[in-house]
């Protein structure tokens, strides 16, 4: 069974998502705030035509302990929870990790790797985010490949870099298990935490080049390119059609937003679907 099938919201009633909408809440939230944030995002999801039709695939990536509770809240609505990393490997003497199987057991459907916090901070390298993006594949988890390069140039070479970092995520992770759906959030690392995002001009040249470069690589067709990195309201209003989505941090944090964010992608969507 593929991956895609394998994830209700990859194909909800037989439609193959148009947008799709992710979520990080990192470690800024506690427990209850987490829990509280989940259902707040499930009213909106649970009454929003483009996510219950299936255009717009929905995820939040909570902390790890408030995953259960997560995808108990957000399953129902027409959302889903994953998580924010893995381990490579499924089990074994590797204190304080958690594997994809773990993840998957308690209602995760999307995994997180090569966050460029994970890169940074943690050491992770190509060999690393390879294994991990396989621990998910392996586990029927939608693996959220995060890529980006450090310094502002060009859009072509951007392109370059972020594809050598596809390409070698996905060699790796093809090398040790079959491979299948993957998004990958393209996060300029100059861009992460910044006032503004990248221009739109930018954005949108970059990931063109990206997606058409991911979508031809084996296995990889149903894949998709979506932005990270100060990604808010309004972007996605100024992103061409190439770009079907985006990967959020603080600024979805407060869910009128993200209601805004949803609006703003289903009205884009319009001229394709009914929303």
């Amino acid at each position: 069974m593929s991956l895609l099938a394998k994830n209700p919201l990859a194909s909800a009633g037989g439609i193959t998502p148009k947008a799709i909408i992710g979520v990080s809440l990192k470690m800024y939230f506690g427990y209850q705030r987490s829990v509280d944030y989940c259902r707040d995002i499930a009213a909106i999801a649970s009454t929003h035509p483009a996510v219950q039709s299936g255009q717009i695939e929905l995820f939040v990536l909570p902390t790890l302990p408030v995953l259960p509770e997560a995808g108990r809240i957000l399953g129902p609505a027409g959302a889903a929870a994953g998580v924010q990393d893995i381990f490579w490997e499924d089990e074994g003497a590797f204190t304080g990790e958690v594997g994809g199987k773990t993840v998957a057991e308690l209602g995760g459907l999307y995994a997180e790797v090569g966050h460029a916090e994970r890169r940074r901070i943690f050491g992770e390298d190509d060999e690393i985010i390879g294994l991990k993006t396989a621990a998910a594949y392996r586990n029927g988890l939608t693996p959220v490949l995060c890529v980006g390069e450090l310094q502002q140039g060009s859009a072509k070479e951007a392109i370059a870099r972020c594809s050598a970092e596809i390409d070698a995520a996905l060699n790796r992770a093809r090398s040790v298990a079959p491979t299948g759906r993957t998004i990958v959030a393209y996060e300029p690392q100059w861009a992460i935490g910044a006032p503004e995002p990248a221009t739109p001009e930018y954005i949108s040249a970059v990931i063109t080049g990206l997606d058409a470069h991911l979508r031809a690589l084996p296995g990889q067709a149903d894949s998709r390119v979506i932005y990270g990195g100060s990604a808010g309201p309004g972007l996605i209003t100024k992103l061409e059609p190439a770009v079907t989505g985006l990967f959020l941090g603080r600024f979805a944090h407060d869910p009128k937003a993200l209601q805004s964010i949803l609006d703003e992608t289903a009205a884009r969507l319009g001229a394709e679907v009914t929303v």
